[in-house]
């Protein structure tokens, strides 16, 4: 097999985009935007800049080196031959290099030896921010016109892949403002079922010592440099939203060469978040070790990257867009399933995201966005579609998995804070979306969730796989709602149980007796319906007619994490999950490729998700099943070694890892960041560190089982309630896996012990391991 060393994959290829709150810019790969393309620069889902382009004297200037610098910030280097802006070159050793070009083995050119060097550097903020310099590096004078061409058309970001729906009215002006500023003002307005939408984009041109003119859909600009002379000039873009959505000023949040800017409030919350976040760091210099260290602060700084500003509860408690570029939008599931994965972090996402899903719980029947009392949010877009009413994603709730993820989530600040205060105010809402899941969900009175879109615009299926080919049959054929999908029969389960014991703990022992006894019914109720006996495995789901899809897919998996299978289903599963047609040697596949509508390629149809095998590596370690979560947590490692940064991205191709297939391939427009690719990581570093806070008693269980290719590793500034603590955890010869407390400040009693999940521990077992706890420095 050839080496992978040389492998660094990036999605998009064809593409630059970088952003950060609710502004994307997405280019070709020359830095700019080509007109009738997918490309732009979007604000709140709306596509402002529909065509960017500079060229000097009617050329494109040449690409050099063009990069993101950090997600937000991007920088390109372009060059000219300046020898083709001045008639007469006034150096003899120029017209010598003109005469006998270079034939050996530098193989120079004119337009490495006299360049007029552009240089372009974007900074994206509440506003976008634009240098443009050029600098003449000939040895004569040289006079030009440097142009920008530029248009914008509002189009929403489904738009620009579909046709085109919504058709305002667009206005574009030119005009000075200042003795050395002006603005190319464009403004839009359409008009839809009684919704109107005005949206515009201010782009100011200041701090140059040209004067600029407009002509048709250019800026132009008539330059006169000498040698080594330099010429600035900023652009600054200024999105003009619904006053509700606008940034809170006009001014760009930052100003020329700011690389290194970090006194912004974006700046700010980043560098607080990075501060306060658990660290996770390795000495251990094997192969995987560094990869791993690599990866998890990579993790860590997308999700910070995706943080969505005007969605703030505090400056602690925050919630995050679920990835660039596409989906820069609250989405319910998305950012449950991140904020839980990745509570070792930091669990203001946690408080951020449930209050303001909280917020936004559904109080009455609205067919049009398959609204119901208690129902949870599915997503909430901002774009023109959304607000003119073509469709109902302004506030959309057709998913299950929100209203089941809720009380999960919740149990998990719980566990992580001990902030009796802070989760009592979210009980409310979790118990009204179990009221859903029996009212509204059970469609047909078996005590099994079943869905079903009511919208003329709604999801097709609204479990985990939510495209609309996801659900299929044994023999391929796609199965139709009403459908009851295997995991979020174990997402019900696992949100009563955990809410019967947060309520317990709260002082509600009816409540949570109630919700106990539902959730041992809905157990025995799942495992009569979905077991295959000759199969040793679940089946995907059930239709209509109570008939299982007989597929071998990934849905399985999440049964094992949400602990709703019998012990003794768990290690046939788990083999299953990991036998060749599902394990693609870098994860497991969502459909098994020996399935009839297998394609590597496909959203859910044979691709891999990361955020999926972040939980079945929780699952495995719930079971004992040590050696299946060590080969898959290994996988997904040696995978991010493949991406750039080291970054997984939102979903990558079902390829087998062999000699034919040196990597895999992505799906085709598959995001990176992408949240709960990030938040996938810390699942895990948690399995493999097996560590469990239990924040109301003060106490962290870990109950580590490090594998030989990451042999230690530490964990600084983890925080259990008020305690905050640095572990380091470690594999020693015989292979046994032990903890050391390196430091350790406020109330937390660290006990070995198997999780209070696990569903294998022995009674012995839970003794011998309590007893080490008193062990030095433990």
């Amino acid at each position: 097999m050839l080496s992978r060393s040389f492998v660094r994959l990036r999605p998009r290829a064809h593409q630059f985009y970088f952003g950060q709150d609710r502004i994307v810019m997405a280019t070709a790969s020359n830095g700019f935007i080509h007109k009738n393309t997918e490309e732009g620069l979007f604000v709140h889902e709306t596509r402002l800049l529909s065509h960017y382009r500079v060229t000097i004297n009617g050329a494109e200037p040449t690409p050099i080196a063009l990069s993101k610098v950090a997600e937000h910030t991007w920088h390109g280097y372009y060059a000219v031959e300046a020898l083709s802006l001045s008639p007469t070159p006034t150096n003899a050793s120029v017209e010598a290099f003109l005469d006998t070009p270079d034939m050996g083995s530098g193989m120079m050119e004119a337009l490495s030896e006299n360049t007029l060097e552009l240089r372009i550097s974007r900074f994206i903020g509440s506003n976008v921010h634009e240098d443009l310099d050029l600098t003449n590096h000939s040895f004569h004078p040289i006079r030009f016109q440097l142009a920008i061409e530029l248009d914008a058309d509002f189009a929403d970001l489904i738009e620009t892949r579909r046709p085109r729906i919504q058709h305002g009215v667009c206005t574009r002006q030119f005009v000075p403002i200042a003795l050395d500023a002006w603005e190319l003002v464009f403004n839009y307005r359409a008009s839809h079922a009684d919704k109107n939408l005005e949206r515009g984009l201010n782009l100011r041109i200041h701090r140059t010592p040209t004067e600029p003119r407009a002509e048709d859909n250019k800026i132009i600009f008539d330059i006169t440099l000498n040698p080594h002379e330099t010429w600035h000039c900023c652009f600054d873009y200024m999105p003009i939203l619904e006053l509700d959505l606008s940034p809170k000023n006009t001014r760009s949040a930052y100003q020329c060469y700011a690389f290194d800017t970090t006194n912004t409030l974006m700046d700010q919350r980043r560098i607080e978040f990075l501060e306060r976040a658990t660290i996770c760091t390795t000495h251990n210099h094997s192969v995987l070790t560094p990869i791993v260290e690599q990866a998890t602060r990579q993790a860590t700084e997308d999700l910070i990257s995706l943080r969505l500003h005007d969605l703030d509860v505090d400056e602690t408690s925050w919630t995050l867009a679920a990835g660039h570029p596409q989906y820069v939008a609250l989405f319910g599931r998305d950012t449950l399933t991140t904020a839980w994965q990745a509570a070792m972090l930091d669990t203001g996402m946690l408080t951020g995201t449930l209050t303001r899903l909280a917020q936004l719980q559904g109080t009455v029947v609205d067919n049009w966005r398959d609204e119901e009392p208690g129902r949870l949010l599915h997503e909430a877009h901002t774009g023109p579609l959304e607000i003119l009413n073509y469709n109902p994603r302004e506030r959309y709730y057709g998913s299950n998995t929100t209203s089941a993820l809720f009380p999960m989530a919740l149990s998990s600040l719980w566990h992580w804070t001990g902030d009796k205060k802070l989760v009592q105010k979210f009980i409310p809402t979790a118990l009204r979306a179990l009221k859903w899941l029996d009212q509204y969900a059970d469609l047909d009175g078996d005590g099994l969730y079943e869905y079903l879109s009511r919208s003329s615009q709604g999801t097709k299926h609204q479990a985990w796989k939510d495209s609309p080919t996801a659900m299929v049959y044994a023999n391929g054929h796609i199965a139709e709602p009403p459908i009851a999908t295997c995991e979020e029969q174990g997402f019900a389960y696992m949100s009563k149980y955990t809410m019967a014991e947060l309520l317990w703990s709260l002082g509600d022992p009816d409540t949570a007796r109630r919700l106990f006894r539902e959730a041992a019914s809905l157990k025995q109720k799942f495992l009569d319906a979905f077991w295959m006996p000759d199969e040793n495995f679940l089946a995907m789901a059930l239709d209509e007619d109570k008939n299982q899809l007989r597929s071998i897919a990934s849905n399985a998996g999440h049964c094992l994490a949400t602990g709703i299978i019998d012990a003794d289903m768990a290690r046939p599963i788990a083999d299953r999950l990991l036998a060749d047609d599902m394990f693609s040697g870098w994860g497991v596949r969502t459909l098994s490729s020996q399935h009839p509508a297998y394609n590597p390629f496909s959203y859910h149809r044979g691709s891999v998700w990361p955020v999926e095998n972040g939980t079945f590596t929780l699952g495995f370690f719930r079971y004992g099943l040590f050696d299946h979560a060590h080969k898959l947590s290994k996988a997904i490692f040696e995978a991010t070694d493949l991406f750039e940064s080291n970054r997984l991205p939102e979903v990558f191709s079902g390829h087998p890892r062999n000699s034919h297939h040196p990597f895999p391939a992505f799906y085709p427009h598959t995001c990176a960041p992408q949240a709960w690719s990030a938040s996938a990581i810390f699942s895990l570093i948690q399995s493999l560190c097996g560590f469990y806070p239990y924040a109301p008693l003060k106490m962290l269980v870990v109950d580590p089982h490090l594998p030989d290719w990451l042999p230690e590793i530490r964990l600084t500034n983890l925080k259990v309630g008020q305690a905050t603590a640095t572990i380091h955890f470690f594999r020693k010869e015989n292979g046994a896996s032990d903890y050391y407390i390196e430091q350790l400040d406020g109330p937390l009693h660290v006990v070995r012990q198997p999780s209070p999940w696990s569903l294998t521990a022995s009674t012995t077992e839970r003794l011998s391991d309590a007893f080490s706890s008193f062990l030095p420095h433990h």
